[in-house]
C-alpha cells in the first residue's frame, strides 16, 4: 500500500489499523537539539482521544505515546523519530456481523476492488483512529515552528447550524465539548446531536483552522503552492469532502475591488486592510493570517438500516452496530491543526535550505 507518507523535508510516516495492536508514525526531518519529551505530545493527542464526551465515540483509549527512537536526553538527534500509541479497547466482534457486507459512504468497497482484502474490524487503515498518529506528528511540527506561531482550530457549523461570527470568543473554545468559539452555538448543537444519537444517525461540520505568526514567504511556487500543500493534507483526513481558504467560495461572489486585500504602510512595515486571501498570495505566505475551512461529511458508520450488497453480490442491508462518533468532525478539529503545522514546519524547513 503506498501513499502513507506525508511532506519533503519534514516527513511522516504513519502505520497501523484500527483493530490492530499498536498504530504509531515515523518522523524523519526533525532538526537536532529540538527539546521534545513525550508529554510534549501527550497533551495534543489528549485533545483528540475518544471517549471524553457523549458526542464521541465511547472507545475507551489512553492514546499514550511513547518515543522509541530519534531522541536522547529529551533532545532530538536528527534521527528518525519513531513514536507508537497502543491500541487498549479493541472490539473487534463489533464488525462480525459485516465483515462481508459493505458499508454505504465508508471505504469498504474501493478497499476492496483495490486490494482483493480488506480490514473489516473498525476499517483498518480507513478508520479515524489513523488520525491519532498525525496529531502525534503535527506535535512535532510545533516544536519545530515555536512559540511564535499559533495555531487554532474551531468548530463553526455542525448539520445545518452554523456559529454567529459576531459572538466568537476563542477562550470559549476550550470550555465546551464542540470546540466552539460560540458558547449559544454549542447548545443549539448540544440537543441538535442528542436527537441525531438517538436516531442512530450522524451529522457533519465545518472546522475553521487559524494559523497566527507565520512569517511571510513559505510556500514554493509553482507546483508547491502553500495553499495547494494545505489543501491537499486536510483533504487527506479522514471524511474530509471539501476545503476552502480564505474567502473559499464566497470569492466568487465578491468585485474585484472587494475581493483585493489593500495595502497601507505602518510604522515601516506593510498592512493589509484585509484578509480575502487567507495569508497566501501566488501560493506563498503573506505574513497575515493563513486561515482555511474544511467539511467533513456525517460518519458513515450508523445504525440505521442502509441498502448495500455483499462480496458475493447479494442486496443486503447494513446497520453498523459499535462506538462511534454522531458527529466525526468534532474530533477533526485538532486532527486540522495537526496537519496545519505538518505543512508550515515542512515550508519553514524548506524555506531555510533555499533562502537561509
Amino acid at each position: 500500500m503506498a501513499g502513507n507518507s506525508f511532506g519533503t523535508v519534514f516527513r511522516f510516516t504513519s502505520w497501523g489499523e484500527s483493530h490492530g495492536p499498536a498504530i504509531g508514525c515515523v518522523v524523519d526531518g526533525v532538526p537536532p537539539r529540538l527539546s521534545l519529551a513525550e508529554p510534549d505530545i501527550q497533551h495534543w493527542l489528549d485533545r483528540r482521544k475518544p471517549g471524553q464526551s457523549r458526542f464521541a465515540s465511547q472507545r475507551r483509549e489512553s492514546d499514550r505515546v511513547r518515543i522509541l527512537s530519534g531522541v536522547l536526553e529529551g533532545k532530538t538527534t536528527g534521527a528518525p523519530i519513531s513514536l507508537l500509541i497502543e491500541n487498549e479497547d479493541v472490539r473487534s466482534k463489533d464488525y462480525a456481523e459485516i465483515k462481508d457486507k459493505f458499508r454505504p459512504g465508508h471505504a469498504d468497497y474501493t478497499y476492496w476492488k483495490k486490494y482483493g482484502i480488506r480490514d473489516y474490524r473498525g476499517g483498518g487503515r480507513a478508520s479515524a483512529r489513523e488520525t491519532a498518529a498525525r496529531v502525534a506528528a503535527g506535535a512535532v511540527a510545533r516544536k519545530i515552528l515555536g512559540d511564535w506561531v499559533a495555531i487554532r482550530g474551531a468548530l463553526v457549523q455542525v448539520g445545518p447550524h452554523r456559529i454567529d461570527r459576531a459572538r466568537w470568543d476563542w477562550a470559549a473554545v476550550e470550555d465546551n465539548p464542540f470546540w466552539s468559539p460560540d458558547r449559544q452555538a454549542a447548545q443549539v448543537w448540544e440537543g441538535f446531536l442528542d436527537e441525531v444519537r438517538k436516531r442512530g444517525s450522524s451529522a457533519g461540520a465545518v472546522i475553521e483552522v487559524v494559523a497566527s505568526g507565520v512569517p511571510p514567504g513559505l510556500g514554493e511556487p509553482v507546483y508547491d503552492k502553500l495553499d495547494a500543500d494545505l489543501a491537499r493534507a486536510i483533504m487527506s483526513i479522514n471524511a474530509v469532502k471539501a476545503v476552502e481558504i480564505g474567502a473559499g467560495f464566497a470569492a466568487a461572489e465578491l468585485s474585484g475591488e472587494e475581493n483585493a486585500d489593500e495595502m497601507r504602510m505602518e510604522k515601516g512595515e506593510v498592512r493589509f486592510l484585509s484578509n480575502n486571501a487567507g495569508g497566501i498570495l501566488g501560493g506563498i505566505s503573506s505574513g497575515q493570517d493563513i486561515v482555511l475551512r474544511f467539511a467533513v461529511k456525517p460518519t458513515s458508520s450508523i445504525l440505521t438500516p442502509r441498502r448495500s450488497v455483499d462480496i458475493h453480490g447479494n442486496e443486503v442491508e447494513v446497520s453498523t452496530k459499535g462506538r462511534h462518533d454522531p458527529c466525526v468532525g468534532i474530533r477533526a478539529v485538532p486532527v486540522g491543526e495537526a496537519m496545519m503545522a505538518v505543512v508550515l514546519a515542512d515550508h519553514l524547513l524548506r524555506q531555510r535550505a533555499q533562502c537561509g
